[in-house]
């Protein structure tokens, strides 16, 4: 019986984690039209090197925490010809926000200019829930991350939610 108990919490814990991976991906795909290509957190982890990344969420979520070494970009006041000016179209970009929405929309006009660019799919919620480490403003490792509200902060796992500085 001492045996049972151990094996029937983790098949209950992994029942809810399937449980809990399906409903955000259905978020995911009921939310990202997939109009730019998509990368997964994990090939992106393995090249990262490879890409211009840039963050399309706003400053206050950026200064909480971002992918190390990701440019912020902003959703809001977004300025594609600053970007002309600072990045060149040769170098691959990876575009991401909280979940994939907003990046997506920042990457269909970087296509349109001629960017060969992905959408980092499940964005920097995906990234931190598959244990990837972001950095604060001070480019110290940190387990925060901005929820942007309530209704979204949810899908963070194994992260700190917060919703400000």
């Amino acid at each position: 019986m001492k045996k049972i108990i151990p094996i029937l919490l983790f098949l209950i814990t992994m029942q809810q984690t399937m449980a809990q991976d399906a409903a955000f991906k259905k978020v995911l795909d009921d939310h990202i039209a997939q109009t730019v290509p998509v990368i997964s957190v994990d090939s992106l982890n393995q090249h990262l090197a490879e890409f211009t990344v840039l963050d399309a969420r706003e400053i206050e979520e950026f200064e909480v925490s971002h992918i190390k070494n990701a440019s912020y970009v902003g959703y809001n006041n977004f300025s594609i010809k600053k970007i002309s000016k600072e990045i060149p179209t040769n170098k691959p970009i990876v575009v991401y926000c909280s979940i994939g929405y907003r990046s997506e929309k920042i990457g269909e006009q970087l296509q349109k200019k001629g960017y060969k660019v992905y959408n980092l799919y499940g964005g920097i919620f995906h990234w931190t829930n598959q244990g990837y480490e972001v950095v604060d403003s001070s480019k110290k490792t940190t387990k925060k991350v901005h929820g942007y509200d309530k209704n979204w902060g949810k899908w963070l796992t194994k992260s700190e939610v917060v919703y400000g500085k």
